[in-house]
This record gives structure tokens, C-alpha cells and sequence, in this order.
């Protein structure tokens, strides 16, 4: 039987540091032998191929999907007929993972860390998500989910290892 990869969607206001935290909680998982695949989601749209550069000539000429391939990594643009949710972009193209960590997709079903700020907001984007299971702040918060330091992850993954790991 397949195992289930555990996701966990960090989340919070505008510039509350998610990308930040994620630096500290990364390499927190990394290095306690964990397989961490990161997942941010970018609700406008991007582009990571270069035009000009071969792979994008060929997207191009019309591919449907073009794998770049290395012995270091492999990138793959493909072509979607919808924003895919956390579950399908795990079951369609993630294996040999422990965990998914990623920023963003604040409205999906999976559990939720939110990074909070003092002076960026009053109250948690999170409030009434019953999904929230931590809090990244530094300040204390009206919540009954664990409230833990943003600047140290070392708690953070312990708790992380705990009840998903």
C-alpha cells in the first residue's frame, strides 16, 4: 500500500515572513533526515523557462510538457487545465518524499502553521480555520494551538515530527 505524504501549508498575512520561517523549518527537517519537498504557490502565474534557451523553444513548438534534465535535478513545465490542489499535485508528481511544506494555499484543506507578526495584523488570518494546528509568532496570540517561537523551527519540527512524522 502507497504511503500518504503528510502536507503542511504555512500561512499568513503579506510580508509576516513565511519564506523566511520555511529557510529555518527546511533545513530544521533536512537535517534530522527527513526528504522535504517545498511547494509554494503562486496565485499569478509564472515562468521559469528562459526564451531563447532550448527547453523553451520547445515548449513553444507546441509540447504539451518539456522535461529539463541533469544529473543535479529535473525541472517540468507542463501545461494545466486548472490551479491543482495540494492532494493532486502530491498524488501526480511527488514520490520518494517524507513530507510536503508549503507556502501559500491558505483555503486548502490540509493542516496549517501560520506565521503572525505584531504590528502586521491584530488577529490570525487563521481564526476560524480548524486546520490551524501551530502558530509561528512573536507575540503571544488568542488561540488554543500551540503558539511557538518564529525565530526558532527546532520546536516547531519537533511538533511536526510528532503528529505527522
Amino acid at each position: 500500500m502507497k504511503k500518504i505524504i503528510p502536507i503542511i501549508s504555512v500561512v499568513g498575512y503579506s510580508n509576516s515572513g513565511k519564506t523566511t520561517y520555511l529557510e529555518k523549518l527546511i533545513p530544521e527537517l533536512s537535517g534530522r533526515g527527513h526528504k522535504v519537498c517545498a511547494i509554494k504557490h503562486d496565485v499569478h502565474g509564472f515562468d521559469i523557462d528562459v526564451p531563447g534557451k532550448d527547453s523553451h523553444r520547445l515548449k513553444e513548438s507546441g509540447a504539451h510538457t518539456t522535461i529539463i534534465s541533469s544529473p543535479f535535478k529535473i525541472a517540468m513545465i507542463a501545461d494545466v487545465e486548472k490551479d491543482m490542489n495540494l492532494s493532486e499535485l502530491r498524488d501526480r508528481f511527488i514520490t520518494e518524499i517524507d513530507i510536503i511544506i508549503t507556502e501559500g494555499y491558505k483555503s486548502d484543506i490540509h493542516p496549517k502553521i501560520e506565521v503572525f507578526r505584531k504590528g502586521i495584523r491584530d488577529e490570525l488570518l487563521t481564526k476560524d480555520d480548524n486546520t490551524l494546528f501551530a502558530v509561528a509568532a512573536d507575540t503571544e496570540t488568542d488561540t488554543t494551538v500551540p503558539v511557538l517561537s518564529i525565530n526558532d523551527a527546532k520546536e516547531m519540527a519537533d511538533l511536526i515530527e510528532e503528529r505527522f512524522l
